[in-house]
Parts: C-alpha cells; sequence; structure tokens
C-alpha cells in the first residue's frame, strides 16, 4: 500500500518556489505583483522567495521598474548569462558536449568520436570532453550550476549508475560516484533519450505540451515520454526502451537481448545491415546512400525504406492509443531523415487508430539531450517541484 503524507511547511515552499522560478523563466522581465496575482499567492510570500532566488543568483533586478509595497521595485528576470550548464550526450558513435546558459544558448561546444571505445576507455574520453569544456574561456565569470551527462542504456538516474549500456559495454557503471570524486559541482545522470524529452519540453518542439512522446531514430531507437508535464520513467528506470516492441508474430520466440526487433529493422544499423552486398552502397554503406539509392528508384532501397517505416508506422500506433500523446517528436542523429518519413507514417496510421497524434522533427537535433541536462541540473539544484491536482 502506498504511504499517504501531508505536505510540510518546507515542501510547501518549495512547490511555491518551483512555480515563481517556472513563471520568471518562461515571462521575464516580470513584476512581483504581476507573478503573485498569476498563481494566486501573496505579495510577500513573492518577495521573500524572490529575495531567496536573487541571492542564489538564479534571478537577477531588470532595468524597468514596478510599484511595489508602496515603493518601485525593479522587475525581475531569468539570470541566464551568469549561470551555465555543462551536458554531454554519449549516444550515438560520438561523445557530444556542451557549455549552455540556463536561458538554453549554447556558448561552446565539442564532440569526440568514440572510434569503437568501450568500457573504461569510454569514461577516459567522457572526462576529458569534461575537462575541456570547463577550461573554455567562455566560463569566466559565470557560475557551473552542473554537470548532467545522458547515458544510451538504461539508467538509475537517483544512484547514477548505468545498469546496462550496450554501446559503451558498461554494466552497473557508478558514474555519477565517480565523476562527483573528480569535480566538486552537482551531478545528475540519466538515460540519454530521457534527457532529449526534457530539451524538447523546454526548450524544443514540446513547450506547449503536457503529454508527449520523443522517439529517437540513430544507432539504436529509444523514446522519452512525458506524461502530465513529467517524465514517466517506469517501475524499474526502463521505460522507452521502444527499441524492443516486437512488430509481428514472426519475431515471437527469438532472442533479441542487446539489439531490439524495431532497432533491427528500423534503426540506422538495421537499415545499413540490409544493403545488398551487390550494390554500389554496400561499399561505402550510409544512410545517405539509401535515401540517394531510392531517389534513383533502386528497387532494394524502397524495400529497406518501406520496411522501417511500416515498423515505425506501428510502433508510433501503439505509442498513440496506449498514451495518447498530443505531441510525437522524431529526433536522434536521423532527424535530416526524419521530416521525409512523417507523411508516409501518418498515411500507413490512417483509419487504424482512432486519433493519429501530431507528429513533428525535433527542431533541436543532437543538442536536445544537452538541453535536457540544464532542466534535470535545475531540478536538482533549486528544490524543484511540479504539481499536480487530482480531479
Amino acid at each position: 500500500m502506498i504511504k499517504q503524507s501531508t505536505i510540510t511547511a518546507t515542501e510547501m515552499r518549495g512547490i511555491n518556489r518551483s512555480a515563481i522560478l517556472e513563471i520568471i523563466r518562461r515571462e521575464s522581465p516580470i513584476a512581483r505583483t504581476t507573478i503573485a496575482k498569476r498563481l494566486g499567492i501573496s505579495l510577500p510570500t513573492v518577495m521573500r522567495i524572490v529575495d531567496q532566488l536573487v541571492e542564489e543568483g538564479f534571478v537577477q533586478p531588470h532595468g524597468e521598474t514596478e510599484w511595489s509595497g508602496g515603493r518601485r521595485r525593479p522587475l525581475l528576470e531569468f539570470n541566464s548569462h551568469g549561470n551555465v550548464v555543462l551536458g554531454v550526450d554519449m549516444g550515438g558513435t560520438k561523445l557530444y558536449g556542451a557549455l549552455s546558459e540556463i536561458s538554453g544558448r549554447i556558448i561552446a561546444e565539442d564532440e569526440v568520436d568514440r572510434k569503437g571505445a568501450e568500457g573504461e576507455d569510454c569514461y577516459r574520453l567522457l572526462t576529458k570532453l569534461i575537462d575541456d569544456l570547463l577550461d573554455c574561456p567562455e566560463v569566466r565569470g559565470r557560475r557551473v550550476r552542473g554537470i548532467g551527462v545522458g547515458a544510451p542504456g538504461i539508467t538509475h538516474h537517483r544512484e547514477g549508475i548505468v545498469k546496462w549500456a550496450y554501446a559503451l559495454n558498461w554494466k552497473d557503471f557508478p558514474l555519477k560516484t565517480r565523476l562527483n570524486k573528480r569535480y566538486k559541482l552537482p551531478i545528475t545522470v540519466d538515460n540519454d533519450v530521457n534527457l532529449a524529452a526534457l530539451g524538447e519540453l523546454w526548450f524544443g518542439a514540446g513547450q506547449d505540451a503536457q503529454n508527449m512522446v520523443l522517439i529517437t531514430l540513430g544507432a539504436g531507437i529509444g523514446a522519452g515520454i512525458i506524461v502530465d508535464g513529467t517524465l514517466y520513467r517506469g517501475s524499474s528506470e526502463a521505460s522507452g526502451e521502444i527499441g524492443h516492441m516486437i512488430s509481428g508474430r514472426e519475431y515471437l520466440g527469438k532472442s533479441y537481448v542487446d539489439f531490439g526487433v524495431l532497432e533491427s529493422v528500423a534503426s540506422a544499423t538495421g537499415m545499413l545491415s540490409r544493403i545488398p552486398k551487390n550494390t554500389t552502397a554496400a561499399g561505402n554503406p550510409s544512410i545517405e546512400a539509401i535515401f540517394e539509392a531510392d531517389r534513383h528508384k533502386q528497387a532494394w532501397a524502397r524495400g529497406v525504406l518501406d520496411e522501417a517505416t511500416d515498423a515505425l508506422a506501428i510502433a508510433i500506433a501503439n505509442l498513440a492509443v496506449l498514451l495518447d500523446p498530443e505531441l510525437i517528436v522524431l529526433g536522434g542523429p536521423l532527424t535530416p531523415y526524419a521530416g521525409s518519413m512523417l507523411d508516409a507514417i501518418s498515411k500507413r496510421m490512417q483509419g487504424t487508430i482512432p486519433s493519429v497524434p501530431k507528429l513533428v522533427v525535433s527542431n533541436l537535433g543532437l543538442r536536445a539531450t544537452v538541453m535536457g541536462a540544464i532542466v534535470t541540473v535545475l531540478h536538482n539544484t533549486s528544490n524543484f517541484y511540479v504539481v499536480h491536482k487530482l480531479s
């Protein structure tokens, strides 16, 4: 049985603080009186919390002023310039890292080719990338709020343990503990697609959505699920492993341990494995070569793309009827090609499900995970709450 509990005074302050910080982030410059009216809380409460946020550096006075409490006070704005977050995406074949203001503006970025590295070598590449970014001149005069790392696999975010990342050959890897020993900064570790979904929710295509799914298409396939404005993780933090979705009875009873059924057909790895050996594309296999061959009416390429599109349409239809999201976003390394597949996927779903969801392509691309790192670092360093009233 779930233990019921009441909200403490400290938690209530945290809820108010989160709501105030979020409205300043979205609508600055803004007046204290406007915040109080919008949120339905007293002006003295707003002023106390704002003073704390200013002291901590999250908020700063803006040049314009308002009348408040019988005297003129400056408006408030989110202190994006003075605060930065370092985010790293370890997914795919490269490590991508960036320093970003907490408003989402990238100020420095770098990437490292993994070149088949795994195990301890991946950790060394990660720390070298972090060290290089922290040494950037753009950091000077700014406060680094924390480091967020997205790992391509099942990750327990509270402990920061990567339970299993096939691409990195990490099993029960204590990433957060090791990074905490090296860097005297708040560290967050999460699944890379979960972070990318948060990035889309705050800074990308999902800014106006409360229920959405991000599907990342790359060497593998994963999904980040947002329900009522918050990330859904599942009972063992393994939600969104849709690369293992089964699209037909022919796949039952077979072993797909590390690489799932959907991935074997619709991921970059799966599509590349289907290039016939007697074709020009086999000499230099790439996703672009498949699309180029399709443009030249080569039947094998149309077959590969049709099979991938069918599998994705089945997966998206199943997600739509299960979760009823407002929006499904396609992102990841295959983002440049996803746009050409949207219409075909939508047409395949017409008439098969009650309502075809809105499908869009990510406008953040490979930066989505880093944008999500900003969100999770802010959540973990600013005592952030998301509250829902049950009807």
